[in-house]
């Protein structure tokens, strides 16, 4: 029993520690528990400890620096430090200025311009100490780095924002330091400039475009003069941020578009045609005419105000600049086509008619000479200088080789056959008025002036005399042509009906002219007498004949026999009739051109043939008057006779000036120009 109590005493004490084991376990598992809680808790703490160890570490060095070193820092920051603020003032003041720069010039040029000039002070100065700036601030990186005063990544940080600032110093962005700022004011600006010259840009007035030659010399109405002195303000401060071509495009571009629009109400087409628009130059003289004042109302007017324009607004900045811009707009606005059309009028064919014109064109150059060396003299004008010098030597060559060549001509003329109808050749009407052109008042001087220069370019002399003789050759040589021309006809009546028509026209032609008082009274009444001895031939051989077919020999006699009488009478009517017929019919197909002649001549006719007809009628004529045939022998009234013949040498369209050029054959050909292109100029 004593056992068993023992037994029983040491199973309570057993189970005692078991539940104190239990217990203990139990508390070393919620420590476990917590340990484990407390070191999942740490581990985010230790990273971030960890990452601040650097941070730390860096903001300890300078206490681990060396003393001197971490005393002299303060002195180098400092002088690092005050460039860099100063650069980062004015940076901000310049931002300062986006308003008043973004707002529209008009409103304020003047103040614009003095904002715009605070800007450029600005960005000057920015430009000049930026470099100095970053220079400081890589001398205090430098010390930090050699003195160990900063932690390495933090200066290498540095180090790459210094660099790429000095970067961007050295290529030249430094311009847009103000965002584009200053790019935007100058675009205004120029926008400005276009707008005050388009605005005071008017084309010219004109009252007509035909009455160019007669209106009074129009004063230019130049820009205002405080629009002048605004784009010269203007022009201050593009021309200082290198924007001088630009200017001078959009000047070039506005006022030469004004010259245009001014001589758009010219019709100024025609300067452009071509040589191959046009076969001679008769197709085109009124366009020649018209040349000349447009080239002087250009000039005088339009070309003259632009080049006064030009002094006035580009004068501060050198002759250089303002007449290469005047140059601009003198080509642009068409004064090249000008001298290109008269180039292409010395590329046309040769013709007499193209001699007056270059004569035309020599004259409307030489009273413009003083204005285009004036302002088409400079250096900037070459192109033009060269153009028109190169026309005034086509002009003078083309119109010296024409003249002398004009004998020639008329000489070759010579071989062909004269006028069918025996009117004047067009050949005479057109060189008897051509040469009294020539001589006239007129064209004269021009054309002594012309051979004075084309002969003085071969280092030869001119004297008057040359041209006063070489036109009386020339009319030496069309009597000669006459003569010829006068014998090569087969019908002796239509050769004098020829020779009576030629010289008359050379006598009433050249009665009281300048060639008419050169030839001489003496030739002038020669031709007269001319005409009148060929006028008596042709009425003498011709129509004068007519009234010997009515004769009344024999009539008296057979008076007792009626019939005998009147088969005689009805014979030479028959023969009168026929004579008549064949003669009226031929020479229906003559001309008299001049009508004063030709009445006269008609008239002579009428009083050779119809008083003898009417007598022959009114004492004859009854007895075939009974006649059943009568009509076939009383053919004609003496009225509708006397009409008949008064009606007769008619010049008919297309019939005067028949006489028609040869055909050019190689003898021609060979080094002579064919200036016979004449048929449609006559005169």
């Amino acid at each position: 029993m004593g056992d068993s109590v023992n037994d029983n005493g040491d199973d309570k004490d057993r189970i005692q520690n078991l539940l104190a084991a239990r217990k203990s376990l139990k508390l070393s598992l919620e420590k476990s528990k917590a340990l484990g809680s407390a070191l999942q808790k740490a581990g985010p703490r230790l990273d971030e400890i960890n990452q601040r160890l650097p941070s730390l570490e860096a903001a300890v060095r300078p206490i681990r620096a060396d003393k001197d070193a971490l005393a002299a820092v303060g002195g180098h920051i400092n002088r690092a430090v005050g460039p860099a603020a100063a650069v980062l003032k004015v940076f901000d003041a310049v931002h300062g200025l986006e308003k008043s720069l973004l707002s529209d010039p008009k409103n304020d040029l003047p103040g614009y311009l003095s904002v715009l000039k605070r800007l450029e002070e600005a960005l000057r100065f920015l430009g000049d100490n930026c470099g100095l700036a970053i220079q400081w601030l890589e001398d205090i990186v430098e010390y930090l780095e050699d003195n160990s005063v900063a932690d390495e990544r933090y200066l290498l940080n540095l180090k790459k924002s210094l660099k790429s600032l000095r970067e961007f110093q050295n290529d030249d962005r430094k311009a847009h330091l103000d965002g584009g700022l200053l790019d935007a004011a100058l675009d205004k600006l120029e926008g400005e400039f276009r707008r005050l010259l388009t605005e005071h840009s008017v084309p010219l007035p004109m009252s007509s475009p035909s009455s160019l030659g007669q209106q009074a010399v129009i004063a230019p109405s130049p820009l205002p003069v405080t629009v002048i002195q605004k784009l010269q303000a203007i022009l201050g401060r593009l021309i200082a941020n290198n924007r001088l071509e630009k200017c001078i495009s959009i000047y070039v571009e506005v006022r030469g578009s004004n010259v245009r629009a001014s001589l758009q109400a010219l019709d100024l087409d025609y300067l452009e045609i071509s040589i191959a628009e046009f076969n001679d130059v008769q197709s085109i003289e009124g366009y020649i005419a018209q040349w000349g004042r447009h080239l002087e109302f250009a000039v005088k007017h339009l070309f003259e105000a632009e080049y006064k324009l030009c002094n006035d607004v580009f004068e501060r900045i050198g002759l250089d600049v303002w007449m290469g811009c005047f140059a601009k707009i003198a080509a642009q606005a068409g004064i090249l086509a000008f001298l290109q059309f008269g180039k292409t009028v010395t590329d046309s064919k040769k013709d007499p008619i193209k001699l007056l014109k270059l004569l035309d064109i020599f004259a409307s150059l030489n009273k413009l000479r003083l204005d285009f060396n004036r302002l088409f003299g400079g250096a900037a004008c070459i192109e033009i200088q060269n153009l028109t010098r190169d026309l005034i030597k086509r002009v003078v060559d083309g119109a010296a080789e024409i003249f002398w060549e004009l004998l020639v001509q008329v000489e070759l003329q010579r071989q062909i056959p004269p006028p069918t109808d025996g009117g004047v050749p067009i050949l005479v009407s057109f060189i008897t008025d051509y040469c009294n052109k020539l001589l006239g008042d007129d064209y004269k001087p021009i054309l002594a002036q012309v051979l004075i220069i084309h002969r003085s370019w071969k280092h030869e002399r001119f004297q008057e005399r040359l041209l006063i003789t070489e036109l009386l050759n020339i009319m030496k040589a069309i009597e000669l042509n006459l003569e010829t021309w006068t014998k090569a006809y087969e019908d002796s009546i239509l050769s004098n009906l020829f020779a009576m028509n030629n010289h008359y026209h050379l006598y009433k032609h050249l009665k009281g002219t300048k060639l008419g008082d050169l030839l001489g009274d003496s030739w002038l009444r020669e031709h007269e007498q001319y005409k009148d001895y060929y006028a008596t031939i042709f009425l003498r051989d011709s129509w004068g004949k007519l009234p010997g077919n009515l004769s009344r020999e024999g009539l008296i006699l057979f008076s007792g026999g009626r019939a005998t009488a009147r088969d005689l009478v009805k014979k030479r009517l028959k023969t009168f009739n026929e004579a008549f017929d064949e003669m009226y019919k031929k020479q229906s197909n003559w001309i008299v051109p001049e009508r004063d002649l030709r009445e006269k001549t008609c008239q002579l006719i009428v009083q050779a043939v119809v008083p003898v007809y009417r007598s022959y009628m009114q004492n004859y004529g009854p007895l075939v008057e009974q006649d059943g045939s009568s009509g076939k022998y009383a053919k004609y009234s003496v009225q509708t006779l006397e009409q008949m013949l008064s009606s007769l040498f008619q010049p008919r369209p297309g019939r005067y000036g028949s006489f028609k050029g040869r055909q050019p054959n190689d003898k021609f050909n060979d080094g002579v120009p064919d200036l016979r292109r004449t048929a449609s100029a006559v005169v």
